[in-house]
């Protein structure tokens, strides 16, 4: 599974924390409503910095905390969007 997100804090060496933005739809009241979620994501080489957009993969568990790989950078922001 890869999912697309923005990368929100790149404090730690080689883990990154990533902000995936999904809508839902409620059923029964027909109402649409935002979830967020964080994702600790492995970068060996800490090349992605806080604002890029980034793709990451499902892989094994490298921590307790940390199960997804990042795969490529899209697009690089200087600014904070999220």
């Amino acid at each position: 599974m890869i999912k697309k997100g923005i990368i929100i804090s790149d404090l730690m060496d080689k883990t990154r924390i990533i902000l995936i933005k999904n809508i839902k739809k409620n059923i029964k009241y027909k109402k649409n409503f935002l979830i967020k979620k964080k994702y600790f994501a492995h970068d060996e080489k800490n090349l992605y910095k806080k604002g890029d957009i980034v793709y990451i993969k499902r892989i094994r568990p490298l921590s307790k905390n940390k199960k997804w790989l990042i795969i490529k950078k899209t697009i690089c922001y200087k600014k904070n969007l999220y």
